[in-house]
């Protein structure tokens, strides 16, 4: 039996504000693309059943196009023929009961079976059991819906568990709704064929357990998710009676390919060099982060952003963090709070210009954190 298990797609998701040629926000593009070669690898794979693990959508109240992508999407699937089982993650909930759950509209697709009323749900074939536990907004009734779990375990056919939630780990995400699986628990893992889990964006193994696993998300949510490495599990679970349950399973990772996140960094004490001889050869169409190295005040007056923009002119996004060199002597910024940043920045650069350079500097620094301000006034 092989299953295919992807999860956490945040369809209509979007970030850094960039267009495509169909005038598309380029970020909620690309997690399209993701989901669309899922689909395109499970047309190739021919599982006999294919599962997602919550987060569908982005949001529970997702855009017209994103509503349009998936309808097109579950339609090539449902006409493959091929079960599908799709359970409810914390951003395809609504937050209250005046809310419809969007996951409704797949209701009249033969071959996609629907839980997402925020309780436990058996969906079961001819040999295979598949336990779902979606996303709960009160995580008071998780060990009660648990339980009935448990109860429903079938020996003599295969019994898949699959949950939207945190699993070995006593952190959350600090999102809505969120709630970590009960430790006490987890014995139960040990009488699944599998136990497939959505909500954490990374691959892998959860702890101890050979049979639990984070199929992980398609795309990143954050940039800070510095995963080149997305995609989804191809599961394969052996009809072979042996005296360890889990020699039967076979995990295999299926990679897709993904707008790759570079980082670089330029040492601003050779900045001149180090501008000169940075690779550019992997950047083309690529989300780049610069890291400016021994930053000096003075430099970073006369190193502009756009200036190391343009040294990436086939990157999609270039962003640019700068790491000040420090002064013997120099106070953190953390303990100044008697003056301003604007003051405090000119202390920086009158420390390492003569009277001639801070006078052009100072007039600079004043006009860009007037534009600031005037940017961040909310009474604007």
């Amino acid at each position: 039996m092989k299953i295919l298990h992807f999860s956490d797609t945040h369809l209509g998701y979007n970030d850094l504000e960039l267009l495509n040629a169909e005038n598309i926000n380029q970020r909620e593009a690309d997690f399209y693309d993701a989901f669309a070669q899922v689909v395109a690898q499970i047309i190739e794979l021919k599982p006999d059943y294919i599962i997602h693990t919550g987060d569908l959508f982005h949001r529970s109240s997702p855009s017209n196009r994103a509503i349009t992508f998936a309808l097109e999407q579950f339609k090539i699937i449902n006409a493959l023929n091929i079960p599908f089982v799709l359970i409810a993650g914390n951003h395809s909930t609504p937050r209250t009961n005046l809310s419809s759950p969007i996951l409704k509209i797949f209701e009249g697709f033969e071959n996609i079976h629907l839980s997402y009323s925020q309780e436990y749900k058996m969906i079961e074939f001819s040999d295979v059991i598949f336990h779902t536990l979606p996303h709960m907004n009160d995580e008071t009734q998780a060990l009660s819906q648990i339980k009935l779990c448990e109860q429903n375990i079938h020996k003599s056919k295969k019994n898949i568990m699959m949950m939207h939630c945190s699993v070995g780990a006593w952190y959350l995400m600090q999102e809505f709704g969120e709630w970590v699986y009960p430790s006490e628990k987890e014995y139960i893992f040990g009488k699944m064929d599998y136990v497939a889990l959505g909500h954490w964006h990374g691959y892998g193994k959860v702890g101890k357990h050979e049979n639990v696993y984070y199929s992980g998300s398609t795309e990143r949510t954050s940039l800070n998710d510095k995963r080149n490495s997305k995609g989804f599990i191809l599961l394969t679970l052996n009809d072979a009676k042996t005296p360890s349950l889990f020699d039967t399973l076979d995990i295999d990772y299926k990679e897709i390919k993904i707008r790759p996140i570079i980082q670089k960094e330029l040492d601003c004490e050779a900045y001149e060099n180090a501008a000169s001889n940075v690779d550019t050869s992997d950047t083309a169409n690529a989300i780049i982060e610069i890291k400016l190295t021994n930053l000096t005040a003075l430099q970073s007056i006369d190193i502009q952003n756009a200036d190391i923009k343009a040294l990436f002119p086939e990157a999609m996004n270039v962003s640019i963090k700068r790491e000040f060199k420090r002064s013997e002597g120099a106070s953190a910024v953390d303990d100044i709070e008697v003056i301003s940043l604007e003051e405090y920045f000119l202390e920086h650069i009158k420390e390492d210009a003569d009277e001639k350079e801070f006078e052009r500097l100072k007039n600079k620094v004043q006009e860009l954190f007037s534009a600031y301000e005037e940017s961040s006034d909310d009474t604007l």
